[in-house]
This record gives C-alpha cells, structure tokens and sequence, in this order.
C-alpha cells in the first residue's frame, strides 16, 4: 500500500498499489522509530512509538530594575514521546515493508511485536523484509488491552450511531470506570468477551456467521470475486425488502397482539423462494447484511442480558465505521432490549490489536504509569460513513488513515468537587448538533487565523525559518477546518474547546508553543507598574464601596482577552484601552455574589481560583480580589494552565508574578509565606476546562517552573484533589469564557461555585441574550440534602 513511486494521481482509485504516500504526512519520522507492534488481519494497523524534538518556552526571572523585563524568555529544545499508528490493506503488504526498511534506519528494537491471524502467516516474510524478529501475541488478550487503552485515553472513544438523528454520531462522555462491559469483535468469525477489569476477562461466546460470513455468502449471491470494501458499497445501495419478506408481507400489516411492526423482517431472503425474477446484487448484498447484523446483534442482547450488562461496545473489521451496519446492529439491540441496552461503537476499533500488542512490548517502560491523548494534527479522525455524499472520502477510508498519540508524564484520577461525574459534561455547547453555530465557530476561527501567524513568527524573531513554519501553520489548520467543516465528527463531539485545542495542537507540531509570550511579557511589565496605585485606591474606599470595586475590577481585566478577537481589534488599534475604560464597558448586575457570601457571611475556609489571562486580568482583577479573600481568613489557591494557550497565564509565569507582588505587598508576602496562598498548575494548557478528571503525581511548586509543554490537554492536576480534600474547600472560583462560558456554565458542583466573564464575541452574547461586554456572574449553591 505505502508505495513510493513518484507522479502518481494521489486522487487515484483506492486500491491502485502506486499510490503515494509521503513519509512526512503517512509514515511520519518512520527513521527515529524506538519500538513497533502490528496487528495483520485483512486491514493492517501498524504502530510505532518515536521521540520527537520540540520546541518549548522557558521563563526565569531577571534581577529587579528600572526599565528591565520582569522576566527572560528563552526557546529550549526537548525530547518527547508520540505513538503513531497507520491503517492500511494486506494487500499491500510487500510495498509496506518495503517502504519501511528503506527508511528505517535509527530503531533500537530487533523486535516486532505482531498479532492477529496474519501474524503467522506473514511472519517469515516480515522477518525477511525488516530484519526483526517477530514475537507473536495473543489475539484477544491484545485485543481487551487496546480496548481498555483507548476506553481510559481517548474523550468521545465511544459512540452510540443514529441514522436518522440531526447528528448521526452521539459521543460518550468518557467514564472514570470502564469496567465490565460486553465486547462483540465481529472478524471472520464473532467473539463475545465479558472484561471485568485489566487483566481479568473471559470469552463467554461467539458465532461462526460473521464478517467471513457476509464477504464468502455476498461473493456467492453476486457471483462476482468482490472486496469487502465494495460488497458493502453494493449494500449500502440496495434495498432489502424486494427480498426479504416482511411481517406485513404474511399478515398484510402489523402483528398487534405480538408487538410486531408491518416492516420488521420476518424472513430473511424470504422472498427469494416463490419470486419468479433475477434480484440484483444491491439488494441481496444489503439483505445479507441485514441478515448477519440482526443475527449478532441478537445474540450480543442474550449475552449482555445473561451476565447483566449494559454497556456493549462492537469492534472488529466487519463494523469499518459502516452506516449500515452500525444501524442495523444498533436497531437489533434496542429491538431486543427495549432500549435497555445501547450498542456502543469505537472511533479507533481498529487499532486496538495493535495497540494492546505494542504494550505488551512496552511493559519494561511501565506505559500504564503515563496517560496518552489524541494529537488533532497527526489524527486522520473519524472519515464520513456515508458513500452517497463523499465517495473520495470512502476511498481514501479504504486506503490508509492515521492516528497519533503524545505521552503525558502522568495519570489521571477524578476530581472530588463535582456533584456527579458520571454525568458531568464540560463543554456548553455541541457544535456536532448546532448547524449554525458550527458554522460560526469554524469562520470565527479561521478569520482570526492571519492574527495568530503574525502572533507565532513575532514570538520568534530570532528564527529565520519561523515564517516559513508559520505558513505550513496556517495550511495545516486551514485544513483540519476544511475537514471539520465536511466531517464535525471527526475526532468526537465538535466545540469551541476542541478547536482550540486543535489549534494549539497545530501550533505545537510546526514548533510555536507560545505565540503570545511577548504579548504577555509586555502586558505582565506594564500591569505591575500599577498594583500598589489599585490597591492604594480600593483601600480608600468604604468597606461595601471596596466590595463592588473589587468584582468591577476583578471583571475588568478579564476584558484583556487577546483570544477574542473583537478585543484583540481594540488593543491593537487603540494602545490606551485601559482598565478604567475596561470597568466603563462592562454591562451587568454582580449584587447577587455580593448580597449572599459577602455582606456580612461567614468567610469560606479556601477558595480554589482558575485564573486567565496574564497581564491586567491576572495583576490588576485577580491580585485585588484575592487580597480581600485573604483578609477574610480564607485561604486561596490559584490554579494556573501548565503549558501556554493564547495570552493565558501560565504556572511559571505565575510564580514570578506573585513573588514580585509579594515583593510590594506585605499581605500577600505574609499568605505565600505562610501557605496561605498557594499556587498550583492545572495540568491544562488550554482555554478551557475539564474537571471531571485529574492528573496524578505532579507537585505544589512555588519558585521556578519549567515550561515544557507535554500535552495539549484540558484535564487537570493530581495536586487540586489533594488541595479540595485536605484544605476543605468550599468555593470555587472559575474565570474566562474559556473556563467559564465555553465549558462548565452548567457544571454543578458540591460546594458554592461562582462562574465569571465578560462576554467579548457579539454572536454569542445575542445567544445568551445579551450584547458585547455583557458579565456573566453567576453565583451557585448547591442543594441541601
């Protein structure tokens, strides 16, 4: 499949072998790969893992003195680690090998860890193309370890398929337990395994009518030698009723007393018995369809029912993300079980073999102490299901698609403040369902793409070759927008956080890990200059005069915002926007907060803090508010992003700042002195915010940070569970419409809960019923029970 023949029609037929697949864009940095593992069934998932260079930011602090930054940025280089997965046919095989020994010239490993039926077959001829010794493993075992992999790695894995619905995909949140659940692998044969938990899982039944099943009968019925691929095409046109006989075609309608509808089959191929006529090959491919698909989905509800269980995910190369078949599957077990029982798909089912192959190779490396999340830029996603609309995109489906992993450095664990986990959803708003506000984001974010290249070459002025990687930037995004735009469901449920995220993900893979780092040195240095004089003034002030300035302030400076485009406009138009004018914008009423928790309450024992944006927001809005917590005798712990988004203050960038306020302020020195203010990383380095899980192991620093960004990821830190449970905390701030309007404004949570922004994106402010520069301030308690 990999061939590397030059001139060839990259738009050509799926199967043609010359096709061209660059080792840039396929098989990518193939020559640095340390490991590799390969699952060989009819379609081949080969993975590799390899360390890649990068580029990230470094911050240290600089000796005070007039006219001098705060702080000196340095760009460092550093080693990480990825995954990379290719899918394609063992047709081509050969022309794989052959491709990978010519350019596999740096791997360490004289081993190949290889799985599924073709891992004898081939054995002998891989050994020969690549010189490494093949080292088989057991099919099923590599197959629940993949599962499980993906199950605790991948938001939005899972996906329940309906045909008819406004979005035919409806992704599953990803769940803290994943055990036990039913997996139908559907292959040549089927095989139904119960997992109750890592390594503990039983085969507790299967079927011989399967994949194999539906390709031999099909090739039979059509008497044509037919690929899978194109038996599925041919049944994905046909209709299945002008041969199979249904119940209205024997009772001349519906079977009330037996709870049957006119159009359920009650005889698959029924027809063709007494039929005086030739069916075509669409129509007896699609009843052969129906036939198996009704036939296992039935028997995945007799297994699910015996053992009670409820989650039944399909996977196996019979399933192919086909429309048809997930339909059908899906029909059959709400058919059965009365809807008691969701049929559950998987974006990467076919990878899992791989996947479980590779770690068992990896275990010397410990792969389950680190956790692992979808790169947007390297990932292919999730290709169109249906043929009719985007046949090239079925053809390339066909051919090969890819998939990418980076490596986080830790793991993840829940966080204690939510009320419920299991159903908490971070994001507000599914662009995947809301046609017109998938298509606003998607212009919204690719017109302020010119904004963010200028952003990422001035962020290097000393690297010649920035303007040519910010070019490659621009097309690659441009790209994935072009993609989400035909195909929202590519890499699960489309939203404004994960086009963030994918826009930092394609920043990282072209080396600009923070293209505001001027900006935000810049504003950091000025905002600073003006601490003592704010807090000079609110001092001045009455004690219920001070309360209202500090929440006027505190929404102010998160007007600062140069991820909104519409401010981004102002400050580079209009270099005097200042905090004042900033307070004169807002639109909005903030008593509630006011009345309830401050005028005369109790102070709360700590407050957890996610902050946004440096400069004004961070020094000016923030800094003032949490001197008044402090003076109150609660303690406060500020959560910043671990790695840079947009103008976002980061835990490094953080820990400077609050040593030289502390510097100036006797209050905040005498708190961080005393742990009474703490500062901790989020574990995101993203706009937004998932709270629903936790990274583990990671530490409270409260000097110097590095940082080297792991992961583009939105989940968070090990150290807040530590801080909510051992500092009790009882109110949560979150800042931004990131954190706070993008994701969480329904998150509930089991303590007091205040969520704040000021909405800067016209559009989503007459969403919310508002206008531009309008405050959400919304103050939660939750019930008592």
């Amino acid at each position: 499949m990999a061939g590397h023949s030059s001139g060839t029609n990259r738009g050509s037929h799926s199967m043609d072998k010359s096709i061209t697949l660059p080792p840039d864009e396929i098989f990518r940095n193939l020559e640095n790969a340390k490991r590799f593992a390969i699952d060989i069934g009819i379609r081949i998932p080969l993975i590799y893992t390899w360390f890649r260079l990068r580029h990230v930011v470094t911050i240290s602090m600089l000796q005070e003195a007039d006219g001098d930054p705060l702080y000196e940025i340095s760009v460092q280089e550093e080693i990480t680690a990825r995954l990379h997965f290719i899918k394609f046919e063992n047709a081509y095989i050969e022309t794989c090998l052959d491709f990978i020994k010519d350019h596999l010239v740096n791997t360490e490993t004289k081993v190949i860890k290889a799985t599924g039926g073709g891992a004898y077959k081939f054995k002998d001829l891989i050994e020969k193309k690549l010189k490494l010794k093949v080292d088989k493993e057991d099919e099923m075992s590599c197959l629940i370890k993949g599962c499980n992999f993906v199950l605790r790695n991948i938001p939005h894995e899972a996906f329940v398929y309906a045909k008819h619905a406004d979005s035919e995909f409806r992704f599953q949140t990803t769940h803290p337990d994943i055990f036990p659940y039913l997996l139908v692998n559907i292959g040549s044969g089927v095989s139904i395994v119960k997992v109750e938990s890592e390594d503990q899982f039983e085969r507790i039944g299967g079927s011989s009518i399967g994949g194999g099943t539906f390709w031999g009968l099909g090739a039979l019925l059509t008497k044509t030698k037919v690929k899978f691929d194109e038996l599925l095409q041919l049944a994905s046109k046909g209709q299945h009723t002008s041969v199979d006989m249904l119940v209205k075609d024997i009772y001349g309608g519906a079977y009330g007393s037996l709870g049957l509808t006119g159009d359920l089959i009650a005889s698959s191929f029924g027809k063709s018995a007494t039929a005086d006529k030739e069916f075509s090959k669409e129509d007896m491919a699609k009843s052969l369809l129906h036939m198996i698909s009704n036939d296992i989905g039935q028997l995945a509800c007799l297994y699910a029912r015996l053992h009670n269980l409820n989650r039944v995910y399909f996977g196996g190369f019979f399933i192919r993300g086909h429309p048809v078949t997930m339909h059908t599957i899906t029909y059959s077990i709400n058919f059965f079980t009365k809807g008691e029982v969701q049929a559950l798909f998987l974006r990467h089912e076919g990878y899992l073999g791989a996947i479980g192959a590779f770690l068992k190779g990896a275990e010397e490396d410990n792969p389950n102490q680190y956790s692992w999340g979808e790169n947007y830029a390297g990932s292919s996603g999730l290709m169109s299901v249906s043929p009719d609309l985007n046949p090239m995109q079925r053809a390339r489906s066909g051919t090969f698609d890819m998939l990418e992993m980076d490596r986080l450095e830790r793991q993840l664990v829940n966080l204690p403040l939510l009320q419920d986990p299991s159903s908490y959803i971070p994001d507000t708003m599914d662009l995947t369902e809301d046609a017109l506000a998938r298509e606003y984001w998607l212009y919204c974010f690719e017109e302020a793409l010119d904004g963010v290249v200028k952003r990422a070459i001035a962020s290097q002025p000393d690297m010649p070759e920035a303007a040519e990687r910010a070019e490659k930037f621009r097309q690659k995004y441009r790209h994935k927008l072009q993609t989400l735009r035909n195909q929202p469901f590519a890499y699960g449920s489309l939203t404004v956080r994960s086009l963030l995220d994918t826009r930092e993900h394609c920043l990282n893979e072209f080396n600009f890990p923070d293209p505001y780092s001027k900006i935000k040195q810049k504003e950091n240095d000025v905002a600073l200059r003006y601490y003592l004089k704010v807090v000079k003034s609110l001092e001045e002030l009455s004690w219920e005069q001070r309360q209202f300035a500090l929440v006027r302030g505190l929404l102010a400076g998160n007007v600062f915002d140069w991820g909104a485009k519409a401010i981004s406009d102002v400050l580079e138009s209009d270099p005097e926007f200042g905090f004042e004018e900033a307070k004169r914008q807002l639109q909005g009423n903030t008593e509630t907060f006011y009345t309830q928790t401050i005028r005369g309450g109790p102070p709360h024992t700590c407050a957890l803090f996610f902050v946004d944006n440096s400069g004004i927001d961070i020094i000016l809005g923030v800094f003032p508010f949490v001197r008044e917590l402090l003076g109150r005798g609660t303690q406060v712990v500020l959560a910043s992003n671990s790695g840079p988004a947009l103008n976002d203050v980061t835990n490094g960038e953080l820990q400077i700042l609050t040593e030289r306020i502390a510097a100036m302020d006797p209050v905040i020195h005498s708190a961080f002195k005393e742990d009474r203010l703490t500062l901790v990383q989020s574990g995101s380095s993203s706009p937004c915010l998932d709270l629903s899980v936790l990274l583990r192991d990671t530490m409270v620093i409260h000097f110097y940070i590095d940082l080297s960004l792991l992961l583009i990821t939105s989940r968070l830190d090990k150290v807040l569970a530590t801080v909510v449970r051992e500092r009790q905390t009882d109110l949560v701030i979150i800042e931004g419409m990131g954190r706070a309007i993008h994701t969480n404004y329904y998150a509930m949570l089991s303590c007091e809960s205040l969520k704040l922004a000021v909405i800067k994106n016209s559009w989503l402010a007459e969403r919310l019923g508002g206008k531009i520069f309008s405050v959400v301030f919304k103050y939660e308690v939750p019930p008592k029970h």
